[in-house]
């Protein structure tokens, strides 16, 4: 058996966020194997964050973003209270899904925003590039690039920018700071403005 280390205690919580006792536990129950201990915090937080995902969140913060005075952005991200609304953490995360979508241009927010004949459109482009293989390869092949337009177009969806990794999306380091800071989050509208871009209408 690894002897936990107050070291070790102590890279995990600056990786995690976790309390002291969470990490030791978690260190412990991996045999002082540093990644799994990591993996057994993110479930224990996601479960958490699924908890908290039914209470109200009306307090937070707009917040946002101008890149060298072409593209700007404003984001609403909402949470329980006005204490946490106030926590650097809370302030990092508003600031840093305002940054990422000055840069990746979401067309929504989520999956379920987007309107059903732009999936309608999206399907009979992708039927049109797979039309010469079998019925049942072509549904297969269209559900697949549906998830990846979800991923391109859909804010929460997307692979977070600042992630080296490419692993994280929106959503995940939303329930990561739901799990930190033990309130409901919600991500709630956010408009891109590019300088000299076309308004409809």
């Amino acid at each position: 058996m690894t002897k936990v280390s107050t070291d070790m205690i102590k890279d995990l919580r600056e990786k995690t966020g976790a309390g002291m006792m969470e990490c030791k536990k978690a260190l412990t129950e991996s045999n002082g194997d540093f990644e799994k201990a990591v993996d057994l915090l993110r479930q224990k937080g996601l479960s958490t964050a699924l908890k908290k995902a039914g209470r109200t969140a009306s307090e937070g913060a707009i917040d946002s973003y101008i890149h060298m005075g072409k593209i700007g952005v404003m984001v609403e991200v909402n949470c329980e209270t006005d204490f946490v609304a106030r926590t650097d953490d809370f302030r990092e995360l508003t600031k840093d899904i305002a940054m990422h979508i000055a840069a990746t241009n979401p067309l929504y927010l989520s999956k379920e925003d987007v309107p059903q004949d732009a999936i309608e459109r999206e399907k009979e482009i992708y039927r049109a590039q797979v039309q010469d293989k079998p019925p049942h390869v072509v549904e297969k092949i269209i559900e697949g690039k549906l998830e990846k337009f979800y991923t391109e177009a859909c804010l929460l969806e997307q692979l977070f920018v600042k992630d080296p990794e490419q692993k994280q999306r929106i959503r995940d380091i939303i329930t990561e700071k739901i799990a930190k800071l033990g309130e409901n989050i919600v991500l709630r509208r956010f408009v891109r403005f590019q300088l000299g871009e076309k308004t409809e209408g």
